[in-house]
């Protein structure tokens, strides 16, 4: 196929509000050797890209500081990391049969070789993303997704909210017939845990608001609390043996609330701060019980290949709750953050 020169896409020249986000026409990137061209047929919104605009990671020792996801940004960059598409071009060294494929893009930069390699970095904030009609990625890390029965949107919502919930799951060892809490359960990452967490075989015990309950039930959840009332009695009552497995994307207050509730042995898991970075817990709870509190960033390969062969059975159904054209993907933004949406929200170039 003849491709143009130039494309359309979304990018950032500095940190800050929704206005940062400016429209541009730039050159369609060259794929490099052992690199692949995919032609963006949906991307995915994530917290990442609303917290990557805004600087908002902090940096080791200075927690204020405005830093992309692992340090400071390279102005301008196209944000977005969850990638659906076909493949248009292949560098040198890459196999031609590629053209034309369904993929998905793991979109982590990796600390090393391997299948449990840890993320180090984001496509759309360590290097260009999928806010364009074009993007390129090593071919390693581009799945054929050509048989799967999930849509071109759905495949998008998975890299990194289901790429997340998965790695939490993995890190946090959750098997068949245990008790799982879920936060956050009408987010991205939690409608994710909701998802593998039932298909795994977990009992799953989710936590929303009151005006979202009914769909996170309707995604799987076995029981839904409501997060403005008495959670540690909530729980009490729907799982009164206690949790095999806190999956937590608010930390805050949770955290020291919600380890009391684990089981003999139990893991919690932490991969975001919805309520807060700084928390307090009562260590004890921890040492008296073998407990365990988990971070994970994320996911390895190996989590991600694990993934996207779930994604082709049809395993699970991820929820698209909004798609916008790519020319608005500011509005996308502000949207994603007034958090009113249940499942992921797409840009369609």
């Amino acid at each position: 196929m003849t491709l143009p020169e130039s494309m359309r896409a979304v990018r950032i020249t500095e940190h800050g509000g929704p206005e940062v986000l400016e429209r541009a026409e730039v050159p369609v990137p060259v794929p490099a050797a052992g690199d692949v061209l995919v032609e963006v047929a949906a991307v995915a919104l994530n917290n990442t890209d609303l917290w990557t605009r805004e600087g908002a990671y902090g940096r080791p020792g200075d927690p204020a500081a405005r830093s992309g996801w692992r340090g400071p940004l390279d102005f301008p960059r196209i944000q977005g990391a969850d990638v659906a598409g076909r493949v248009a071009a292949v560098g040198p060294g890459v196999d031609a049969g590629l053209v034309g494929r369904r993929v998905v893009i793991d979109p982590a930069l990796y600390d090393g070789p391997g299948p449990d390699a840890n993320p180090v970095g984001l496509m759309g904030s360590e290097r260009d993303g999928g806010y364009a009609e074009y993007v390129t990625a090593p071919a390693h890390q581009v799945h054929d997704m050509t048989d799967s029965p999930l849509t071109d949107e759905q495949l998008a919502t998975l890299p990194t909210a289901y790429g997340t919930a998965l790695g939490m799951i993995e890190r946090g060892r959750l098997g068949e017939g245990e008790t799982v809490l879920v936060s956050g359960a009408s987010g991205g990452v939690g409608v994710a845990l909701v998802q593998l967490a039932r298909a795994r075989g977990a009992q799953v015990v989710a936590l929303s608001s009151g005006t979202k309950i009914d769909a996170v039930r309707e995604a799987g959840a076995h029981h839904v609390l409501d997060r403005a009332g008495d959670v540690a009695e909530q729980v009490r009552a729907a799982a009164p043996e206690g949790i095999d497995v806190g999956l937590d994307v608010v930390a805050g207050d949770l955290l020291g609330d919600g380890l009391p509730l684990l089981r003999e042995g139990g893991r919690w898991v932490v991969a975001g701060a919805l309520a807060g970075y700084e928390v307090a817990f009562d260590v004890r709870r921890l040492y008296l019980h073998n407990a365990q509190v988990i971070g994970s960033a994320m996911h390895t390969p190996r989590h991600f290949a694990l993934l996207m062969e779930l994604a082709r059975r049809g395993d699970f159904r991820p929820l698209v709750a909004a798609a916008f054209p790519l020319d608005q993907a500011a509005e996308a933004q502000q949207e994603l953050a007034r958090r009113r949406h249940v499942g992921k929200i797409v840009l369609r170039p």
